[in-house]
């Protein structure tokens, strides 16, 4: 028998009732202990502490992937610090060049917000794709690296998550992203917070129904002085750029550093950096006080010791704003030598050098929009004949405008680096009501032009304006099929980035009928090739003993013929780019008629469209190559690229090329 003091009691297995209880209480008081700490406010930080605190940069969407550190870029602490709660300021403005720290610091604003002041967000990007592909691109690995952000918004996998590509929502709030193309993103909901990146990007209009900063801003009036607008962009152009004209309205703020050799204050500017010629990996800045060189090993302390200074008075105290140029890039980004490089690398070409100031320093592009002198067109005019295609011209567009008593179409050939030459000009007599007229019209569609090599060429497209009796243009372009034909709509404004844009179907009617999809519809950017034509223009030609010699005309040259009138290059010239003063004093571009007709340069502004549509702002070398060997213009003896594409044409035999409108087959 064993002994029972051996055997364990199931009693005795178990905790006794006094230490039950005693356990339940110390549970309750930790779910009481969780509970107020729910209940207590996060720690009272600023955008920028957060950031040094909670930001992880990923190795997705960073260079520098690792803990975010204000003192990389010093000089974004009190931007970000401006967008916090404690700070009294509304609007912050930050007119900037690219490779700053920018991008970073607006979202490390959203983590911010989403952790420590939750409410609504609106963040706008230029287009609803372009605010797509941040939150993919940006705002996933924001969300994804930081540990209190993925705890507040739920994986997108989740069922009922409010996580879409769009949209995130978390514990008081949401951040709403979308395209300033899009006027019901825009008004969608109201927003304490709302972040405008890239404004100068933005279309003029939001689907027609306005200004896309004014009806962002408009969402977050309700929230009176407890709302933050930030609003961010590398400028474009003098009196159109929209970052510019907010920072004009704000205190202008400079951000002053010392100089390590005396120590006077300064903010940094391009005309301070020097270097030697074709050398820029010499490039220093000199102090403007003791014009010591300064060399690139010094801007990380002189960045650390660096302050934020307004220079104006602004129109609205509840606005700060501030600009800075890449010669700030910290150390390890863009250096002052691949500054220099970039410089040099931009001489000679307008295009370039717009774009340098523009992403570089900052710094809006003013354009000059002088229409040339009509009578040095004249005598610049060159030798050949009408409705020939010179020697260098591979392709040919033409533009249409529709008048009311008469259709006038120029024809244009187009080369390398856009050189042109002016082929034909023709004039329908009848407007849109007769019928004839379009007939008239759909023969130049079929008709062909010699080219001096010995091929004939038809027009590759025809752009025709739909400004007046636009019903009648659709019909007709749809009858033409649009391989060849395309409608376009005129709109005021720049756009660099795309000046063309489209199609888009118009809906029409037909015998009465609603057509299940309209016209394709191409809406163009009439000051950006205009701007552009004028400054072709312009441009130097050489001399008949540098052409011998075997100098070349610049890329974009315009050539017009003897043959052309006084009446038609009055025609080319009739607009001048003015600037005009709004109500509250900021300046605006606006193209102003001279003289009343302007058919040619309408045209010649079609016929511009037209090439972009086709694509040759976009095409390789190759694709050029390949045009000139067709033609007979390369010389394929001597560039073994032509030989490879004549060998292969000799392969294939003769066959019909009609992409471009050549006809006769291989030249």
């Amino acid at each position: 028998m064993s002994d029972p003091s051996s055997t364990t009691s199931p009693r005795s297995s178990l905790i006794s009732a006094e230490d039950a209880d005693a356990l339940a209480f110390d549970g309750a008081q930790d779910v009481l202990r969780a509970w107020l700490a729910g209940l207590r406010p996060d720690p009272d930080l600023t955008v920028s502490e957060w950031a040094d605190r909670h930001r992880k940069l990923s190795s997705r969407a960073s260079a520098e992937p690792g803990q975010y550190r204000t003192a990389r870029t010093p000089y974004m602490g009190e931007i970000m610090d401006r967008l916090s709660p404690g700070d009294p300021t509304q609007r912050v403005v930050f007119m900037k060049a690219a490779q700053v720290g920018a991008t970073e610091a607006g979202n490390n604003w959203i983590g911010f917000a989403i952790h420590q002041a939750p409410g609504p967000m609106l963040a706008v990007q230029p287009t609803v794709e372009l605010a797509k592909r941040n939150s993919r691109q940006r705002i996933d690995p924001l969300i994804e690296e930081s540990p209190e952000l993925r705890e507040r918004i739920k994986p997108a996998r989740s069922r009922d998550a409010g996580n879409t590509m769009l949209s995130k929502e978390f514990a008081g709030g949401i951040l709403i992203m979308t395209g300033a193309n899009s006027a019901v993103g825009l008004r969608s909901t109201p927003a304490r917070y709302i972040f405008l990146d890239e404004v100068d990007a933005y279309p003029a209009s939001a689907d027609e129904e306005g200004d896309p900063v004014t009806l962002a801003e408009a969402r977050s009036l309700t929230f009176a002085h407890r709302r933050k607008v930030f609003l961010v962009s590398t400028p474009t152009i003098r009196g159109l750029s929209r970052i510019e004209r907010e920072f004009e309205a704000s205190d202008q703020r400079r951000f002053f550093v010392p100089c390590p050799h005396c120590g006077a204050m300064q903010w940094l500017k391009f005309e301070r950096l020097r270097w030697e010629k074709g050398r820029p990996e010499t490039a220093e800045y000199h102090c403007e006080d003791c014009d010591a060189g300064l060399a690139e090993h010094h801007k990380t302390a002189m960045l650390e010791a660096g302050e934020w200074r307004a220079m104006a008075e602004p129109m609205d105290p509840g606005t700060v704003g501030y600009h800075l140029s890449a010669l700030y890039s910290p150390v390890g980004w863009l250096g002052w030598d691949r500054i220099a490089r970039a410089w040099e690398a931009a001489q000679g070409s307008d295009e370039a050098i717009k774009a340098f100031r523009n992403t570089i320093l900052g710094e809006t592009w003013v354009e000059t929009g002088e229409a040339p002198d009509w009578q040095r067109l004249a005598d610049r005019r060159e030798s050949w004949k009408l409705g020939t295609v010179p020697d260098k011209g591979l392709f040919l567009t033409a533009g249409a405008d529709v008048q009311k008593d008469r259709i006038e179409v120029d024809v244009w050939a187009w080369g390398r680096g856009l050189e042109s030459w002016l082929v034909d000009h023709v004039v329908i007599e009848g407007g849109p009501d007769r019928h004839e007229a379009w007939g008239d019209l759909t023969a130049i569609l079929g008709r062909s032009w010699p080219h001096a090599r010995g091929a004939h060429l038809t027009i590759a497209r025809l752009a025709i304006d739909t400004g007046y009796e636009a019903p009648a243009v659709y019909t007709w372009a749809r009858a033409q099929g649009f391989a060849q034909v395309a409608p376009v709509k005129g709109v005021e404004g720049f756009n660099r980035s795309s000046p063309v844009s489209g199609p888009t179907y118009v809906d029409a009617t037909e015998g009465g009928r609603r057509l299940r999809r309209g016209a394709r519809l191409w809406t163009v950017a009439v000051s950006t090739f205009k701007a552009e034509t004028y400054r072709f223009l312009r441009l130097e030609r050489p001399t008949a003993d540098e052409i011998a010699e075997g100098a070349t005309c610049q890329p974009g040259t315009v050539h017009l013929p003897e043959w052309v009138d006084s009446e038609w290059l009055k025609q080319l010239v009739a607009e001048q780019l003015v600037t005009l003063r709004t109500k509250r004093g900021f300046a605006r571009l606006e193209w102003q008629k001279l003289r009343e007709r302007n058919e040619a340069l309408d045209c010649r502004v079609y016929a511009r469209a037209a090439a972009w549509i086709v694509g040759a702002d976009r095409w390789s070398d190759a694709k050029w190559r390949d045009l000139e060997d067709q033609l007979g213009v390369a010389d394929t003896d001597a560039d073994p690229a032509g030989q490879i594409n004549r060998q292969a044409h000799a392969q294939q035999g003769k066959r019909r090329s009609d992409w471009l409108g050549r006809r006769g087959g291989w030249f």
